[in-house]
């Protein structure tokens, strides 16, 4: 009977599409987060997780496991390749995108429930040598003579790098830059690239320079690029729904809101 009443509970809290009324937010959070439901703890939930979300996500599912007895299995890549995982039939159970666009696809594709908004952020140009960060501003450093490989994640499959691909354009960047571009399956392999001096500098995610590595390093911001406004959704093919449902609303909870605030995430 409790699964039951949990399984009650949640459709009456996603058919009254209850997370966008701020007002009711906090009581429902509690609701989701604490009923119990030991056919959910023992049955697990699959996330597909954007790749600039690791170092959270991974804290997060930790704290969300510890509080729920819910085993999480979390899979990172692109957004783009995660997209085509789910569409092919990846046996997932939410879809933590880095940008609006593939979660509202799999909405209007009858494939997801309704997004919502878990995270955002924003583009760094990012250097683990200091001296990467002595022009003025990023613009002058990608053209700097001296600096000849710039990593920047794949544009058409990783949200981040479609946002370095605006910047650059904006910037009249993107065709002379053409031959110091070396381009990356994620974000996060933009950024290992940079840290490992494999290149001089990588665009990345401004959660990057939160990292260990990312500190030891310099950064430009590049109000160029347009703010990254990351989606999540729950997939209807979901064997789990109850637990889907229940990390979904740890995502909009206090607790999971300060930590993605400390990786740099609004």
């Amino acid at each position: 009977m409790p699964d039951e009443m949990c399984a009650e509970r949640c459709r009456s809290f996603r058919n009254a599409s209850i997370l966008r009324d701020v007002a009711f937010v906090p009581l429902l959070l509690s609701a989701l987060l604490w009923w119990p439901s030991s056919v959910a703890a023992a049955e697990g939930i699959r996330i597909a997780v954007a790749a600039n979300f690791i170092q959270a996500a991974k804290e997060l599912t930790a704290d969300f496991e510890k509080q729920s007895g819910i085993k999480v299995e979390a899979t990172f890549s692109s957004s783009g390749n995660l997209y085509a995982q789910i569409a092919n039939g990846a046996p997932y159970d939410l879809f933590l995108s880095a940008d609006e666009e593939r979660p509202d696809r799999l909405f209007k594709e009858g494939a997801a429930e309704k997004p919502f908004v878990y995270a955002r952020s924003r583009v760094v140009l990012w250097s683990a040598r200091k001296e990467f960060c002595k022009p003025a501003d990023w613009r002058l450093a990608v053209a700097d003579q001296g600096v000849r490989r710039i990593a920047i994640a794949n544009p058409e499959t990783a949200p981040y790098g479609t946002a370095v691909r605006t910047a650059l354009q904006k910037a009249a960047l993107w065709e002379s830059g053409e031959g110091k571009r070396v381009v990356a399956q994620t974000i996060a392999q933009a950024f290992q690239y940079a840290s490992t001096e494999a290149v001089d500098g990588a665009f990345c995610a401004f959660s990057s320079v939160l990292s260990e590595p990312g500190r030891k390093g310099c950064h430009y911001e590049v109000p160029e690029a347009p703010e990254i406004i990351q989606s999540a959704c729950i997939l209807k093919q979901t064997k789990n729904r109850a637990g889907a449902e229940r990390f979904a609303a740890f995502l909009l909870s206090a607790p999971a809101v300060a930590v993605k605030e400390k990786y740099g995430y609004r």
